[in-house]
């Protein structure tokens, strides 16, 4: 028996997300999509997609690399996020850095011509490793293997004002989750 994955490894990386809602239950007042990208056909880099009250409910891109940043939006964050799938949302370019330890506080910067964003997760939680093959769950094309890290504190902060909403606890394969969480090693596949 192999212990291979059969399927077309087509990116490797982390994608640590900030879902806030004002209260549990409703829409996201902010989604953040935040990609390092060691491996993919377009390259290294990193990209934030995000929306909020902060960027007047309109997605907002920034990346080092535009190129896998369109390629993302054609790929796995399109399936993710269809509203994601516009490529002629604008990109800014940005550069990217990080601080902490996953295991009390994580926190990414990014910065663009005009612009100071932070993600902050804390109040960590249990890691989960999770594994599915491609077309295993509905309307999924692609499969992934990644180390989910909940996070029920966030923060999020554009040119020093805060987004409004918070995280909420949430329960995935039957353990203590978030709608926050760090996503590390992540390695995302195609059905050969």
């Amino acid at each position: 028996m192999s212990i291979a994955d059969p399927n077309k490894t087509i990116l490797t990386g982390e994608n640590p997300f900030i879902r806030l809602s004002l209260k549990d239950g409703d829409p996201n007042s902010t989604d953040a999509s935040y990609w390092r990208i060691i491996f993919s056909p377009a390259g290294p880099g990193h990209v934030l997609y995000l929306k909020s009250e902060l960027t007047e409910g309109r997605w907002r891109i920034y990346s080092d690399n535009i190129a896998m940043a369109r390629w993302l939006q054609t790929t796995v964050q399109g399936m993710l996020n269809a509203e994601l799938s516009d490529t002629t949302i604008p990109c800014a370019e940005a550069t990217f850095s990080k601080a902490g330890d996953p295991r009390y506080f994580w926190t990414e910067y990014i910065k663009s011509h005009s612009e100071d964003i932070s993600l902050t997760w804390f109040d960590i939680g249990e890691p989960l490793l999770i594994h599915s093959q491609p077309n295993q769950i509905p309307n999924r094309r692609y499969g992934v293997c990644t180390v989910l890290i909940p996070a029920l504190g966030t923060r999020l902060v554009r040119n020093g004002m805060e987004a409004k909403g918070q995280s909420w606890p949430r329960e995935r394969e039957g353990r203590p989750f978030s709608t926050s969480a760090l996503a590390f090693s992540e390695s995302w596949t195609d059905a050969v």
